[in-house]
């Protein structure tokens, strides 16, 4: 039976206009962006098979390009759609923190950051400004490799700080190994960074160290800073 002959209410795209997107599990949302099946498996069936190959939908949407489009039913043009569909979600994020949204606290902080560099196969390190109201003024990705005091230069830091006249920051990095729980590494170059900061009456408010599947951890939360 395909998809049409269900009832409207088991049909995803019905559901969803119906219930809202956040009624449909992992494979009904899939199913939307699929659009079709292969033969002989409805595009909810073949969601379902590809969470199983996959692990789960975070495995699915960050996979590399060449298992992704090796996977039956996908391709490099549902590659390219769903790299689209990722960048469009982490500029709408991005554009609704600049219009007013305070980081006050760590769950949107670790949110924007993962968009932002929780998929990345390699370490990476960012950094994010805020003014008085701690608004986010900007974020980047400054460095790239493990972290530790010869990759991580907190003068570099300071000197963004002072070119955007920033009163406080955020930093983060991912562990690309899945757990988030900081290193002695960690530890040291954030108090480091802390100190360079204070010299230049830039507040640290924290730093988020990302791991896989959305666990993250702030050492702020923690009482680490």
């Amino acid at each position: 039976m395909g998809i049409k002959e269900w009832h409207p209410f088991d049909q995803p795209r019905e559901k969803l206009i119906a219930f809202g997107a956040a009624s449909l599990t992992d494979a009904e949302l899939l199913a939307i962006f699929l659009r079709v099946g292969v033969k002989g498996k409805s595009a909810v069936t073949l969601a379902q098979d590809l969470l199983d190959e996959f692990g789960d939908l975070h495995s699915l949407l960050n996979a590399e390009q060449s298992y992704f489009c090796q996977a039956k039913g996908l391709g490099i043009a549902k590659y390219a759609q769903l790299r689209a569909v990722l960048e469009m979600s982490r500029r709408h994020f991005e554009s609704g923190l600049k219009k007013g949204n305070t980081m006050n606290a760590p769950e949107l902080s670790a949110q924007y950051f993962m968009q932002q560099i929780g998929h990345s196969q390699r370490e990476q390190f960012g950094l994010m400004l805020l003014d008085q109201q701690h608004q986010m003024i900007t974020f980047d990705i400054v460095f790239l490799g493990t972290v530790n005091q010869a990759s991580v230069h907190p003068r570099e830091l300071v000197k963004l700080a002072l070119k955007h006249n920033a009163a406080a920051a955020i930093i983060t990095h991912n562990h690309p190994s899945g757990k988030p729980h900081p290193s002695q590494a960690d530890r040291s170059i954030t108090a480091t960074i802390k100190e360079a900061f204070a010299l230049v009456e830039v507040r640290l408010l924290d730093h988020i160290i990302l791991g896989d599947h959305g666990r993250w951890h702030s050492m702020a939360q923690a009482g680490e800073i």
